[in-house]
């Protein structure tokens, strides 16, 4: 049976109209955890939340478009109701606010529990006990210097194919 998160992400996914997604592996990643355990995201945090915010999800979307990863940032209670925005308008790259009274702790560890497939879920967090509430159910599990490694090779990759563009680009326009 599906908790009331879990039916709420359904009836909303369902609504909207969309090409079956082919990402293999599901990022859900502990907003606020990984803000704060980042030095950057901390200081950018004081002073404005919604933008250490923005720059974290800005910044997964690396790992999203270069990687064909599917991404979930999940950020603590927000308002009477979970909210799912979609900021690059793609099913597969979702920010999840979490009604006020529920963490995001428990709306990843649900999504990792009832997942088709646990295994293919990676939970971004520092915090213990979700470490190993997700293991239990399959998941794997990395830490906030490991996701900034994996965001910096995604940046990278990103990088080198730009500059791949850019240099056929420019020859193109060399020739004519």
């Amino acid at each position: 049976m599906k908790t009331a998160i879990a039916k709420e992400m359904a009836t909303r996914a369902s609504a909207a109209t969309f090409a079956p997604v082919s990402f293999s592996r599901h990022l859900l990643v502990d907003g606020a955890n990984i803000l704060h355990a980042w030095a950057p995201g901390r200081a950018i945090a004081r002073r404005d939340l919604e933008a250490a915010r923005s720059q974290l999800v800005q910044r997964l979307a690396a790992i999203h478009d270069e990687e064909r990863v599917r991404v979930t940032v999940v950020f603590d209670g927000r308002g009477p109701e979970l909210t799912i925005e979609r900021p690059s308008d793609e099913m597969t790259f979702s920010v999840v606010h979490t009604p006020a009274g529920t963490t995001a702790d428990d709306v990843i560890e649900r999504l990792a529990a009832q997942a088709a497939e646990p295994a293919a879920c990676v939970i971004a967090t520092e915090d213990r006990g979700e470490r190993e509430t997700v293991t239990a159910a399959g998941a794997a599990v990395i830490r906030a210097a490991d996701l900034e490694t994996w965001i910096r090779r995604a940046e990278a990759g990103q990088a080198r194919r730009l500059g791949a563009l850019k240099r056929a680009g420019d020859q193109a326009w060399r020739r004519t």
